[in-house]
């Protein structure tokens, strides 16, 4: 913020422009009065020169009828170019009459003076309350040891006993009047400052909404680039910093717990005696559905530059299709041209219907030939005998077999644990049948495997012993869906 910076913005910045304008008392009162505090983002033409032709009226029966001798349609105009920059000027979709907003710039001027004014109570501890939870959110979000914090939510937790041991006893402090008029008045001026950052983003859009048209209006390259362009300033706005911290304050906006929440505090905190005695804004009970609306205004800026995209591209596709048609076109006109007795020459020829396409890098990289090696070894027979018992002992579990156990067993219930499949089917393989059922569970979306609980099987093996094994839970349903939402681990 140097000479020539300050200078430069003196020049340029309409906010700035605005406090030093020959008529910035009646441009701020009429703004804030028909903008800033009844909370309105779109106003018809006719309806504010109504209303700044009645405010100029009045002017002019207190200070004389020579004061603003221009009609208030001229003064909306001249506060709507650029050289002011103060109103925005535009035409709503459906609508033949114009429309003004007011800019991010202008509303800026204005709650600067309307800080000017003496407040009736400096809001310091509340402020200094917010500083402290902000440093500590920011502490605790950002450290990685976990021991620490740990240790952290156990003095937290301490506290909170300590305070409902309090409360038993009837021994809790309440505010008095003044924190609660402190912290209410720093609520209130937080609150309307998201309707200013809502306006200062929903700008930003309307900035890149109407780029967009001016380069699509000249643009003469191709589409691929042109929406490179254009995309890549969208994901600058949107993965900003400010995008993002939109995207997070819409998500938890748009909860209705979080609506039905806020609306009960208002309403609770609204009726509180010290803060009657504030005088406050009627409209701070609603004030999270002006948070909706400016939200969804910025939501609106957004499709119509996704709109502009759609009707960008079916331009182009609809002439690039029209001048294929017209090339096919130009090619019959030549063939009929071309057709009678009298051609009696070669005017054409082609070798083939389409050109063949042989690329480098298609054609296969070079593999060196494997050389066998031979080994000069003389081949004997053996003599060793060797049993060829083994080869008739290998066991084989056939699964579909137990996989018909499973469809057989869910044909008269919902579910059915491996337990209970083994006490209607018995094993006959031994723990390789039970390591197949383990098997098909794992493979099948219709199970899931428990590993909190466990389960006991019996079986009696060849030499007729009685044998059992221990296994984590695992249950057979019919109903996917139960699989999936059991909340235990496939």
């Amino acid at each position: 913020m140097d000479y020539h910076a300050l200078d430069a913005l003196r020049r340029t910045h309409p906010g700035w422009r605005l406090l030093t304008a020959e008529h910035a008392p009646l441009v701020a009162s009429f703004l804030l009065r028909a903008f800033i505090e009844p909370n309105i983002r779109t106003v018809a033409r006719h309806a504010l020169a109504a209303a700044l032709e009645d405010q100029l009226r009045e002017l002019r029966r207190a200070l004389g009828e020579g004061a603003f001798p221009k009609s208030a349609a001229h003064y909306l105009d001249d506060w709507a170019s650029d050289e002011r920059g103060w109103l925005r000027k535009y035409y709503v979709t459906g609508t033949d009459e114009p429309h003004f907003d007011l800019t991010p710039a202008a509303e800026k001027a204005i709650e600067w003076l309307m800080s000017l004014k003496q407040r009736q109570l400096v809001t310091t501890e509340s402020r200094l309350m917010m500083v402290f939870e902000l440093l500590r959110q920011i502490a605790e979000g950002t450290e990685k040891d976990p021991d620490a914090r740990v240790l952290e939510l156990e003095r937290r937790k301490l506290q909170i006993e300590t305070e409902i041991e309090r409360v038993r006893g009837g021994r809790w402090q309440i505010m008095d009047a003044a924190q609660v008029k402190d912290r209410f008045l720093q609520m209130a001026a937080t609150a309307k400052g998201l309707l200013s950052d809502f306006r200062e983003l929903d700008q930003n859009f309307k900035d890149l909404d109407r780029g967009v048209r001016e380069r699509i209006a000249t643009w003469e390259a191709g589409k691929g680039a042109l929406l490179e362009e254009i995309f890549g300033k969208r994901d600058a706005i949107s993965d900003s910093d400010q995008g993002k911290s939109f995207r997070a304050f819409w998500d938890f906006l748009m909860s209705p717990e979080r609506q039905e929440e806020l609306s009960s505090l208002l309403d609770a905190v609204c009726r509180l005696p010290s803060v009657q005695e504030l005088k406050p804004d009627r409209r701070l009970l609603r004030v999270h559905y002006d948070w909706l609306e400016a939200g969804e205004i910025a939501q609106r800026t957004v499709a119509r530059l996704s709109e502009q995209l759609r009707r960008y591209l079916d331009d182009q596709a609809w002439l690039e299709n029209r001048r294929i048609m017209q090339l096919i076109r130009d090619v019959e006109q030549h063939a009929l041209a071309l057709r009678g007795p009298g051609l009696d020459e070669m005017v054409m020829e082609l070798d083939a219907a389409a050109p063949s396409v042989q690329l480098m890098m298609d054609r296969p990289l070079f593999k060196p030939p494997i050389r066998p090696k031979i080994l000069q070894h003389e081949l004997v027979a053996g003599d060793q005998a060797i049993a060829a018992d083994l080869l008739y002992e290998q066991v084989f579990v056939d699964k579909a077999r137990l996989a018909a156990h499973i469809r057989r067993a869910l044909q008269t219930r919902s579910q059915i644990s491996l337990a209970e499949l083994v006490q209607e089917f018995p094993l006959e393989q031994g723990l390789a049948e039970v390591v197949a059922y383990l098997s098909l569970a794992a493979d099948s979306e219709g199970a899931w495997i428990d590993d909190a609980n466990t389960q006991v099987l019996h079986w009696v093996d060849d030499g007729g012993s009685d044998r059992q094994a221990t296994l984590p839970l695992v249950v057979f349903s019919r109903d996917r869906r139960t699989a999936r939402g059991s909340g235990v681990r496939r």
